[in-house]
Protein backbone atom coordinates (compact mmCIF):
# COMPACT_ATOMS: atom_id res chain seq x y z
CA UNK A 1 0.00 0.00 0.00
CA UNK A 2 1.12 3.39 -0.71
CA UNK A 3 0.16 6.61 1.25
CA UNK A 4 0.49 9.90 -0.97
CA UNK A 5 0.68 13.76 0.13
CA UNK A 6 0.02 16.70 -2.21
CA UNK A 7 2.97 18.90 -2.61
CA UNK A 8 2.67 21.86 -4.63
CA UNK A 9 6.36 22.39 -6.45
CA UNK A 10 7.57 25.19 -8.95
CA UNK A 11 8.95 24.66 -12.47
CA UNK A 12 10.92 26.58 -14.07
CA UNK A 13 8.75 27.78 -17.41
CA UNK A 14 11.55 30.44 -18.67
CA UNK A 15 14.78 31.67 -17.91
CA UNK A 16 16.32 35.26 -18.63
CA UNK A 17 19.53 36.05 -19.66
CA UNK A 18 20.68 38.83 -16.90
CA UNK A 19 23.50 39.62 -19.63
CA UNK A 20 21.64 39.80 -23.03
CA UNK A 21 17.71 39.62 -21.80
CA UNK A 22 17.59 36.77 -23.84
CA UNK A 23 14.43 34.71 -22.46
CA UNK A 24 14.62 30.73 -23.04
CA UNK A 25 12.32 28.36 -22.88
CA UNK A 26 13.19 25.99 -25.33
CA UNK A 27 15.08 22.61 -23.12
CA UNK A 28 17.90 22.45 -24.80
CA UNK A 29 18.68 25.71 -24.51
CA UNK A 30 17.87 26.03 -20.95
CA UNK A 31 20.11 23.08 -19.96
CA UNK A 32 22.95 25.42 -20.82
CA UNK A 33 22.69 28.31 -18.46
CA UNK A 34 25.21 29.04 -15.97
CA UNK A 35 23.35 29.78 -12.69
CA UNK A 36 25.73 31.82 -10.20
CA UNK A 37 24.54 32.24 -6.62
CA UNK A 38 27.19 33.53 -3.89
CA UNK A 39 27.42 35.11 -0.53
CA UNK A 40 30.19 37.92 -0.20
CA UNK A 41 33.31 37.36 2.26
CA UNK A 42 34.48 38.78 4.75
CA UNK A 43 36.51 41.83 2.80
CA UNK A 44 34.65 40.46 -0.57
CA UNK A 45 34.34 43.27 -3.00
CA UNK A 46 30.86 42.42 -3.24
CA UNK A 47 29.83 43.41 0.34
CA UNK A 48 30.02 40.95 3.90
CA UNK A 49 27.38 38.45 3.20
CA UNK A 50 25.85 40.53 0.48
CA UNK A 51 24.10 37.77 -1.71
CA UNK A 52 23.87 37.49 -5.33
CA UNK A 53 22.47 35.03 -8.07
CA UNK A 54 22.67 35.34 -11.97
CA UNK A 55 21.32 33.47 -14.64
CA UNK A 56 23.55 33.44 -18.19
CA UNK A 57 23.33 31.94 -21.05
CA UNK A 58 25.30 29.75 -22.86
CA UNK A 59 26.24 32.53 -25.36
CA UNK A 60 26.85 35.13 -22.96
CA UNK A 61 28.71 33.01 -21.10
CA UNK A 62 31.36 32.14 -24.40
CA UNK A 63 32.00 35.52 -25.24
CA UNK A 64 32.53 37.14 -22.09
CA UNK A 65 34.66 33.68 -20.13
CA UNK A 66 35.17 31.60 -22.72
CA UNK A 67 39.10 32.48 -23.40
CA UNK A 68 39.85 32.13 -20.02
CA UNK A 69 38.55 28.28 -19.76
CA UNK A 70 40.07 25.59 -20.20
CA UNK A 71 38.70 22.35 -22.14
CA UNK A 72 40.05 18.93 -19.95
CA UNK A 73 37.77 16.93 -21.42
CA UNK A 74 40.34 14.65 -22.33
CA UNK A 75 42.68 15.09 -19.23
CA UNK A 76 42.68 12.09 -17.02
CA UNK A 77 41.25 14.31 -14.17
CA UNK A 78 38.01 14.45 -15.52
CA UNK A 79 37.13 10.74 -15.40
Amino acid sequence: MRKYRSETVKIVDTVICNVCKREDDDPMELQEYLTIDFIGGYNSVFGDMNVYTADVCQHCFKELLGSYLTDITEKECYE
